[in-house]
């Protein structure tokens, strides 16, 4: 299996994907790893990857898509930067997987104009995997699609379902539409036209999820809008961070609770653990025609090799073949 990897994305490359790179080499020997960016830039860091340079590829990307221009004018001008590379080879089935911790914008507009949509799927859509206490749910969309229409919901639930069942091994995953209130008379235009198109899909719809239930594990994917969904995401990032900040100051506020904090040490780290965003690695791209994960912008080694993980399991999972099928019974092909 080869996946693709931008070496220039994210606020720590390349050091972070690069070296992410190596340790998904050593950590999966099935795959081979297709290293794409600035030459002179990636070749010093793989001193001491002797061990795995003969599965590492390197492909000379010399631009790069940047956060602040346009997402679609650096896809269509920006041929020779790591997104339009890969996003081509993967359509070419040149590889098998492609990994960014670069410009959402730019993944999500190489995935639509280079790599192309699963058919039928109106909207591809952003869905990191989030912690609820007992494992993960799926977030779709995070923030791909701002303003949706009913049908592009009804869609990411089928994505969702797909996902859940070809990565995370779920052989029947519960779906949720997020809304205001449990009843299916509740919420805005949007939700209300949702509900009876998502009772009608090909997956096991549970009704609408409030959000003080969204981490109380009543449903494996959380379906919404990307506006919702990105405040949804960012608000559990940061009260995530806040809560392991909150403990750890707490737990050293005075002798007792530092003595406490010792015996207690090996399960604070599994609460850590379980919180961090690293460890998932990244939000897959759902609904184009290859297994994309756009990594966090701030991913360090670990998280890159995580997401490289991710891919893989995409791949072994069929997830886009799944896909491509819900899609054709939901919304009939010509």
């Amino acid at each position: 299996m080869r996946i693709f990897v931008d070496a220039m994305g994210g606020d720590n490359a390349p050091q972070a994907p690069v070296e992410g790179a190596i340790e998904a080499l050593r950590r999966f020997p099935q795959i081979s790893i297709v290293l794409a960016g600035v030459l002179d830039a990636i070749e010093p860091l793989l001193t001491g990857a002797d061990d795995v340079r003969d599965r590492i590829e390197l492909v000379d990307a010399p631009e790069v898509i940047t956060n602040e221009e346009s997402p679609v004018m650096g896809v269509r001008r920006k041929t020779k930067s790591a997104t339009v590379i890969g996003m081509l080879k993967l359509r070419d089935k040149e590889v098998d997987g492609f990994v960014s911790a670069g410009s959402t914008g730019a993944v999500l507009a190489g995935g639509m104009f280079r790599l192309g949509r699963i058919p039928g799927v109106e909207r591809p859509a952003l869905a990191p995997l989030m912690p609820n206490g007992k494992g993960y749910f799926l977030l779709i969309d995070c923030g791909a699609n701002v303003d949706c229409q009913p049908h592009y919901l009804q869609q990411f639930g089928v994505m969702g379902d797909a996902y859940m069942r070809g990565v995370m091994g779920m052989e029947k995953p519960r779906i949720g539409l997020i809304n205001i209130g449990a009843e299916s008379e509740k919420g805005n235009a949007l939700v209300k036209a949702t509900y009876p198109l998502m009772e009608q899909a090909p997956y096991h719809f549970v009704g609408n999820v409030e959000a003080r239930d969204i981490t109380g594990d009543v449903a494996d994917v959380l379906v919404t809008d990307g506006f919702a969904g990105n405040l949804i995401l960012k608000f559990m990032e940061g009260l995530a961070g806040t809560l392991v900040d909150m403990l750890k100051k707490e737990m050293l506020a005075d002798t007792r609770s530092k003595i406490g904090a010792v015996i207690a040490k090996p399960a604070f780290r599994r609460f850590k653990k379980l919180m961090d965003y690293t460890e998932v690695g990244g939000a897959p791209l759902l609904g184009v025609q290859g297994a994309v994960v756009k990594a966090h912008g701030s991913s360090n080694a670990h998280a890159m090799s995580c997401a490289i993980g991710q891919v893989i399991k995409m791949v072994d999972g069929h997830v886009v073949e799944i896909i491509e099928k819900g899609v054709a019974e939901t919304v009939p092909q010509e």
